[in-house]
């Protein structure tokens, strides 16, 4: 709808890519007809929700209600027998979820449209934690339906925290880059409600460490974490506007302070080896760098790349984290 057709183009590209690794997933518990019976329905959800976005953009009511129709009388019942039928799942729940899910997607894109960007960004924290709520149904009862290929409880604790741990991260990496992309873009608006965005999901994960480790804990997690947005945000300043110096500073600010401070933190308070959390602090870091070089550049193939490739790190940070936490504090995970 902002007329960023190439940047369009790549995100498409990545949410077919998606698809399919969703899809490889209902595979491997189900077998290939599942998966192409998933990857038909899934890949014909994603049409429509564009096809709703075209309407907005050109105003054409008829497009958006067809795209609506679709989303309700073929997605939503194709999606809930099929998963339904898998895993044993009442199909009215299901449903309920799914419908859910249209509807906070198209709120999204109204919020767009309207360019009401605290909306906009309010509503896709909701919409991707609604996700997880499908995805918190649907694992388990899998899990159970196939209990040869994966043993074990998907609902203990631990399981509970990495799961977590991981939409929390990786929802920030998202955010982050959106905002990144946003003041490279120079949609200021845009750039401000993301960063809000991205500040209310750093209190989230504070507050989870709080409250494991309370709250002193908490805060210190929340001076160091709020300090790297600060730094990707002079950096992606210095990017805007060439200014060598400004980058040189914020990627000296993360390396030599965010890295070791975090590093020390996690580590004292896990258990994990500093050496190790360093490593993926690093990485973390450099990652993240990367997509805003490839938005800098207007280089969307490699920028909407190198996004997913820094989201699936945030899981090698937060898979260990997890398990850490759970082995120092067993008691709060029995």
């Amino acid at each position: 709808m902002g007329g960023r057709n190439d940047e369009f183009a790549a995100y498409g590209d990545l949410l077919n890519q998606n698809g399919t690794d969703l899809g490889a997933m209902i595979g491997a518990a189900y077998g290939s007809d599942a998966q192409s019976r998933f990857n038909q329905i899934w890949s014909a959800h994603n049409g429509f929700f564009v096809d709703y976005t075209i309407g907005v953009a050109k105003k054409d009511q008829a497009m958006q209600d067809k795209a609506v129709a679709d989303l309700s009388n073929t997605y939503v019942p194709q999606f809930s027998d099929f998963i339904s039928g898998a895993t044993g799942l009442p199909k009215d729940a299901v449903t309920g979820l799914t419908k859910e899910h249209v509807l906070q997607t198209k709120q999204i894109v109204d919020d767009q449209a309207k360019h009401d960007w605290p909306a906009a960004y309010t509503d896709v924290r909701k919409a991707y934690a609604h996700m997880q709520m499908i995805g918190d149904a649907v694992a388990p009862a899998i899990a159970k339906k196939n209990a040869s290929k994966f043993p074990g409880d998907p609902t203990n604790k631990g399981v509970n925290l990495r799961v977590s741990l991981n939409q929390l991260l990786q929802e920030h990496l998202y955010l982050a880059t959106a905002a990144t992309g946003a003041a490279l873009g120079g949609r200021s608006d845009e750039f401000q409600a993301a960063g809000k965005a991205l500040n209310d999901n750093g209190n989230d994960i504070g507050q989870a460490i709080g409250s494991l480790y309370g709250t002193d804990a908490q805060a210190k997690f929340n001076q160091i974490w709020s300090a790297h947005n600060g730094f990707f945000v002079d950096y992606t300043t210095g990017v805007a506007k060439q200014d060598q110096g400004m980058q040189n500073a914020a990627v000296a600010n993360l390396s030599n302070a965010y890295v070791p401070q975090f590093a020390d933190f996690i580590s004292g308070a896990t258990g994990l080896p500093k050496d190790a959390v360093t490593g993926l602090t690093k990485e973390h870091v450099l990652t993240t760098k990367a997509v805003v070089d490839a938005q800098g550049a207007k280089d969307f193939r490699a920028s909407s790349q190198k996004d997913r490739a820094a989201a699936q790190h945030m899981q090698m940070i937060g898979d260990p984290l997890a398990a850490a936490i759970v082995q120092k504090l067993p008691q709060r995970f029995s």
